[in-house]
């Protein structure tokens, strides 16, 4: 597979093997494109093949909801890459209810195996290719909302709340190994799907937690503006961090 030059790279990543999942659109492609430009080798994924990877990524179609998906895509990775020095963990959403009590158990089952269960499935098939080699970088992407456990979203924030948990237990296991573990939390985002979201939430009357202000930076995310915390937490230059959240959400949401 042939990487090529997407406009500002350092090459810093050059000769690294990176596995993406979700990498078709929205933040997940502006990851890929940014380890493109760092010189790594790039496999990403996503349910079907209906959005193009960006250009010079490798592409495999899987549901990383389930087990069977999850297992086929550890496979490419082995088959296509050789094994991978760098996993993102991208995809992830759920869609709003009335309330908390409102969100069925297939609702519930689903947002944690796409924000949960997915992350601890691929990362038990493929830390230890990194741990038998002493070196590789995790980044689980979670949430900036965590902490506000809105009810109309209370199975997608639980479920990020469980990752990051369980991002931290597991920075703290494979520390030894030399292998990185670290969350980035996105707040309100401009994405295709960021977008369908909120206007799902608006037109169930405006539900408890709904906020419609802008970011007291004064402008909604940009998907690069994520990707590029990601990529600083894959790199060297966050050598000596481990177990980390990096918020990143414009100050939307204030963290004491």
């Amino acid at each position: 597979m042939t990487t090529i030059e997407n406009g500002s790279g350092t090459r810093e990543l050059k000769g690294k093997r990176a596995l993406v999942t979700g990498g078709t659109r929205g933040i997940g492609a502006a990851v890929v494109r940014q380890l493109l430009d760092a010189g790594a080798e790039v496999l990403t994924t996503a349910r079907s093949v209906a959005g193009e990877a960006p250009e010079g990524a490798g592409f495999v179609a899987a549901d990383v909801r389930t087990r069977t998906g999850v297992e086929a895509l550890a496979l490419a990775a082995q088959e296509r890459l050789g094994g991978v020095d760098i996993l993102v963990h991208n995809a992830g959403g759920a869609g709003p209810f009335k309330g908390a009590l409102a969100i069925p158990d297939e609702e519930w089952q689903n947002a944690l195996d796409l924000n949960f269960l997915a992350s601890v499935r691929l990362d038990a098939l493929l830390a230890p290719g990194m741990r038998e080699r002493g070196s590789g970088a995790v980044v689980h992407v979670s949430s900036a909302a965590v902490p506000t456990a809105a009810p109309p979203f209370l199975h997608y924030v639980a479920a990020k709340a469980a990752l990051e948990a369980y991002s931290r237990g597991m920075a703290a296991e494979l520390a030894p190994f030399g292998i990185r573990v670290n969350t980035v939390s996105p707040g309100r985002t401009a994405t295709p799907g960021g977008e369908r979201t909120r206007e799902q939430w608006a037109r169930l009357d405006q539900g408890p937690g709904q906020d419609t202000t802008t970011p007291p930076l004064g402008r909604d995310g940009r998907p690069d503006d994520i990707a590029d915390a990601v990529l600083f937490l894959l790199s060297d230059r966050a050598s000596w961090l481990t177990g980390s959240s990096l918020v990143v959400d414009g100050g939307e949401f204030p963290r004491g």
